[in-house]
């Protein structure tokens, strides 16, 4: 009887875990203004970053989460996209034109 009820607490936990994760990588409003294939980078004007404590927008360079995400926006497009910091860096690690 008891290692039904383990996996329920765990699979509830996970469950809780997911939905911390989700809240966290709300999309941000953001104007790509420059893409560097080559060095893997995007440069994005943005509203302010509030997990980031970053309360006034700016406009920063990121790098690509994964580089053939560059491929689906170009300067001037408006985006929502998510940032995260990985080993450090400001990361892009979605994006999607803005509609």
């Amino acid at each position: 009887m008891k290692m039904p009820h383990r996996f329920v607490l765990i699979a509830a936990a996970a469950a809780l875990t997911g939905t911390v994760a989700l809240a966290q990588s709300e999309l941000i409003d953001g104007q790509v203004t420059k893409i560097d294939e080559s060095a893997g980078k995007i440069t994005i004007k943005h509203g302010p970053l509030k997990k980031f404590d970053m309360d006034e927008g700016m406009t920063m360079v990121f790098r690509a989460a994964d580089p053939a995400m560059l491929k689906a926006v170009k300067a001037g497009d408006k985006v929502k996209f998510v940032p995260e910091r990985v080993n450090g860096q400001f990361t892009v690690t979605r994006i999607e034109k803005a509609k």
